[in-house]
Order: structure tokens, then sequence, then C-alpha cells
């Protein structure tokens, strides 16, 4: 499961949170890479409240991913 994290010194989201750490949106990194198969394949994503982000709202989120 992931949790978007929002940035309170840019005031966007720009990373996702796991139990265990975060992961920035950035291309190059191999973490997010494997976080965007993982959403296509089905792990939950939930917002920065910890709501569940799914059908046509998920898909709208990973079109505007780098």
């Amino acid at each position: 499961m992931y949790k978007l994290i929002f940035n309170t010194l840019n005031n966007k989201i720009d990373c996702v949170g796991t139990n265990t750490s975060s992961i920035p949106f950035v291309s190059a990194n191999m973490d997010y890479q494997r976080f965007k198969k993982d959403l296509v394949n089905g792990v939950e994503l939930n917002d920065v409240d910890g709501n569940p982000i799914t059908g046509d709202a998920l898909k709208t989120f990973l079109a505007t991913l780098p």
C-alpha cells in the first residue's frame, strides 16, 4: 500500500510513502518505477488523508506522473 505525501515546502504532492520509506516522483528512481508498476497491478494507493484512490481517479492520477 502507498500513500501520497503532501510537501509543505513547495505546497504539492511530490512523493509517495510506504510503511518504511518515501519515494520521490523521479523517473530515474528504481523504487518509483516499481511504484508505478505496482499501481498498474492493483496495489492500493491512498490520498494524503488515507482514503483509497480507485477507478477513474487512479487512471487520471497515473496519467499525470512523470
